[in-house]
Formats: C-alpha cells, structure tokens, sequence
C-alpha cells in the first residue's frame, strides 16, 4: 500500500481537498507525507520589472507565507495521527511538475495526491494544468482529487 505520500500544496482550497484526501490515504494505509511547497519566484521577480529593489523583500515574505502554509499543513496530518514532513522551494530552476517528480525519486514516494480544478476548453488551454502535467510524467501513481463546484 502507499506509504510515502506527496501533496503539493499551495494554499488554495483545490490544494486542501487534496491534503484532506492525502491524509486519509495515510491513515488507512499507516503512510506518512511529504507536503511540498513552491514559492514562485521566477513569476513574481519577471513581473516587478522596474520594482525590481523591492522583489527581495517581497520574495522573503513569500517564503516565510510559504513555510506557514507548510506548517499549518504539517499541523494538520500530525492532529489526525499522520507523519508528515516538509518542503519548501524557491521555484527558479524547474517547471512545477519537473521538481515535483525529482521530489518523487528523491524521497522515493509511492504516490503523489494533489487537486486539481478541473479546467476544461479554453480555460484549461489558456491557464494550462499543472496536475495534468504531473500525471503525463511522474512515474508514481497520482491520484487527482478535483475541486468542488459549486454550481
């Protein structure tokens, strides 16, 4: 059974559902988590431009969000009998499913548990899918735990 879980988690409440998910597949299966968090830096330093003097102080808040999230999240496994570690990554030298997958062989994990919207047509072409892109390459099993409409 799977005992070495991945969740990527973000913070957004696709990014919950999966956690919530992933810390059930743990306790049936006496797993523990490895909870990953990506700060975007590259995103975020391409777009201050002229702001450029600032994107320092702004990428020292995003990862300090970044390791509150991680924390809260290990909080959470650990208040429902679930090991869990973390890890945090500044985003600059990967796509988001490339370092997802190099935390797979490196930990090694069994299986990835992540949300995804669910995008489809023209939202999905535009936003593009980083679950999507996990799934076409992690070489584990990943379960996709969509998120809730709520039409």
């Amino acid at each position: 059974m799977y005992q070495r879980i991945l969740v990527p988690v973000d913070g957004s409440s696709t990014a919950q559902r999966g956690l919530a998910e992933a810390i059930r597949l743990a306790r049936l299966s006496g797993g523990q988590l490895r909870l990953l968090h990506r700060v975007d830096a590259l995103s975020m330093t391409s777009a201050m431009g002229a702001y450029a003097p600032f994107s320092s102080d702004v990428l020292a808040q995003m990862r300090t969000d970044g390791e509150t999230l991680l924390a809260q999240a290990r909080e959470q496994a650990i208040a429902e009998g679930v090991a869990a570690d973390t890890v945090l990554d500044d985003g600059v030298h990967s796509r988001l499913a490339d370092w997802v997958v190099e935390e797979v062989r490196a930990w090694p994990a069994d299986v990835v548990v992540l949300g995804t919207h669910g995008r489809r047509g023209v939202g999905r072409m535009l936003l593009g899918s980083d679950a999507e892109q996990v799934l076409r390459i992690c070489p584990v099993p990943v379960l996709l735990v969509r998120h809730q409409d709520t039409d």
